[in-house]
């Protein structure tokens, strides 16, 4: 028998979650598996066979549907076999048990995010390291950095630098950019949209007759009709080149940098994740860390789908996403869930939509008193997408930030629920960053997930409270609010670049994300955004277990610590249902399972 422990202070009483009240009557109960769920059975059962692995003497947060909490517990095979007091526990240790005694440290289900991308995220600095940016001084440095390195006429590309995470709240102008590199066509991409210098608006013909043509995309001086260089929508409009200089990596060497995000994630407790928007070229590589044996956190995959064109090709890739194995079929550690689209833009960027107006901003550049952000997708073909996969029993989830849009998405799951039933398919609304009471509860009432990013609230409150006043911000990430309604809302960072859970350009460390339900602060922001509508301690972990567990259609296999379950689970250096609310985000995770083996989580 392997013995080990896991050092901590005095074991703490048990404590009921909520109350904090002592739970002494719990202690003489077992936790068994009786037709797939947790019972409680007396003491008198019959001696078990040896387990691989038991834990004992801590707090196993079980996250059953009575979010129990348990000294200790036994895995075998990868999975767990039974879960209850130490005492209970000891008939499963035989001489070949692995035995960690945790000495009152807390284990929780592995932590799950529900919106990452992963692969680009890992390729963001292969070329060279992006600084962090909180000023608009920071972004021309970096730009001038760039212009002794990129030969004169190429491109130099920033993206993903938000705007409302700047100092200045605002995008560089078409006059600062050139300034910091007049030879160099620049883009400053944040999000869906993009602001520009001369170089770039000539090179891609943008002009005055240009912008007159699309003044969707184009943002025009009042005065003069030119081009400011602010472009929204930029993918539709403007054209970038590659950099000579630009290192190129083999194969091999992206997949590693993939591998070592995934061991990231799992030094901060990750062990499941949903890709969303992946690629066939994504996909491929989540399939070769699989055969490798480094694919180290559960993926699921939203393959990502372009709503627009011929139909009957959209049905064709709809049927191929079907009808693969990933999808059939899937891998333990990966499968397919279904598809995302983008409804609507940004709210980081100035052109998520709204039913009110944005109003006249200089932090986004809006000019226009009736502007109401930008729609991508109009209702038939929206319906007509969600019929097409609801009918493949493929999840659809759809890039949805204003309150208007996520109302005409909720709208089409309605629409396509009166022939086949939405709540099967696991379909979301993804960000939903501005929810209102009424979609609220009718995603409730059809069984539509929320998949939802708190590290926003903490890092662009600021600017978002400015621009839309606190009685508008009342909609904005509602969460108390959905878990009181019922709805499956889960937590995601949706990281996107850099290695680093609090570096990362949308950072992933669930701890942050987790202090923020419950506080409801933000950076560079007095007091608490709405405080009624933070969540319990309980539904904090909830947030990022359980629930991501059925947006991943995986409730049954992860998400909560009971009998029959793959055994992913974290050692935690607190107790997260009575520390401080400000020691939450600087939780430290001592130990990650998965299938009950031990990652390496070494720094």
């Amino acid at each position: 028998m392997a013995n080990h422990t896991i050092a901590a202070g005095p074991v703490p009483d048990r404590l009921h979650p909520e109350t904090g009240a002592p739970a002494v009557t719990n202690l003489l109960r077992l936790l068994c598996c009786a037709g797939g769920l947790l019972t409680l059975t007396p003491v008198t059962t019959p001696a078990a066979p040896p387990a691989d692995l038991v834990l004992r003497s801590g707090r196993i947060v079980t996250v059953d549907d009575d979010f129990q909490v348990a000294p200790a517990i036994a895995v075998d095979d990868g999975r767990i076999v039974a879960v209850g007091t130490d005492e209970q526990i000891r008939q499963y240790i035989g001489p070949d048990t692995d035995v960690v005694d945790l000495d009152g440290r807390m284990v929780l289900p592995g932590l799950i995010d529900s919106h990452v991308h992963a692969g680009s995220a890992s390729m963001y600095e292969a070329d060279h390291d992006i600084p962090a940016m909180e000023s608009i001084d920071d972004v021309l440095a970096y730009i001038r950095e760039r212009t002794k390195v990129v030969p004169k006429g190429e491109w130099i590309t920033l993206s993903q630098v938000f705007i409302t995470r700047l100092r200045e709240q605002r995008y560089p102008t078409r006059a600062e950019l050139d300034a910091a590199a007049p030879d160099h066509p620049v883009s400053f991409r944040t999000g869906p949209d993009a602001a520009v210098n001369s170089l770039a608006l000539q090179e891609n013909g943008i002009d005055r007759d240009f912008a007159a043509a699309h003044p969707d995309n184009v943002q025009v001086d009042p005065s003069t009709g030119e081009p400011t260089g602010l472009l929204r929508r930029s993918g539709s409009v403007l054209k970038t080149r590659p950099s000579s200089v630009r290192r190129k990596l083999t194969q091999a060497e992206r997949d590693d940098r993939l591998a070592s995000l995934l061991q990231d994630y799992n030094r901060w407790g990750i062990t499941a994740a949903i890709d969303r928007s992946c690629s066939d070229s994504g996909q491929q590589q989540y399939e070769r860390l699989l055969a490798d044996g480094r694919l180290t956190v559960r993926m699921r995959l939203s393959r990502g789908l372009s709503p627009n064109g011929d139909f009957e090709a959209i049905e064709k890739r709809l049927d191929r996403y079907a009808a693969d194995p990933l999808f059939t079929d899937p891998d333990p550690r990966l499968g397919i869930i279904g598809v995302k689209v983008f409804l609507d833009g940004g709210m980081l960027t100035g052109s998520a939509y709204f039913s009110r107006p944005w109003g006249v901003s200089t932090i986004y550049g809006i000019d226009d008193a009736t502007y109401r952000g930008m729609r991508y997708i109009e209702d038939e073909r929206l319906a007509r997408l969600v019929r097409a996969c609801a009918q493949r029993g493929l999840a659809f989830t759809a890039h949805s930030v204003g309150d208007a849009a996520v109302a005409a998405l909720i709208d089409a799951y309605a629409r396509v629920n009166e022939e086949i039933p939405i709540e099967p398919t696991r379909s979301t609304v993804t960000h939903s960053n501005f929810m209102s009471p009424t979609s609220i509860a009718r995603a409730a009432q059809l069984g539509v997930g929320v998949d939802i990013q708190p590290a926003w609230l903490w890092l662009d409150t600021r600017t978002l409270a400015t621009q839309f006043g606190d009685d508008r911000m009342r909609q904005f990430q509602p969460l108390s609010d959905l878990f009181r309604a019922g709805v499956k809302a889960g937590g995601g960072s949706d990281h996107m670049q850099r290695i680093g859970s609090l570096r990362s350009v949308n950072p992933y460390n669930p701890f942050l994300g987790m202090w923020v339900t419950v506080t409801r602060r933000a950076r560079w922001y007095d007091g608490r955004l709405h405080p009624d509508q933070a969540l319990t301690r309980e539904q904090m972990i909830r947030f990022y277990t359980i629930n991501n567990a059925w947006l991943m259609r995986a409730e049954d296999e992860i998400g909560s610590l009971e009998p029959g379950k793959r055994a992913d689970f974290i050692i935690v250096d607190r107790d997260l249902l009575t520390c401080p609310d400000d020691d939450i985000s600087d939780t430290r995770v001592l130990a990650t399972y998965l299938d009950g083996n031990p990652l390496p989580i070494d720094e």
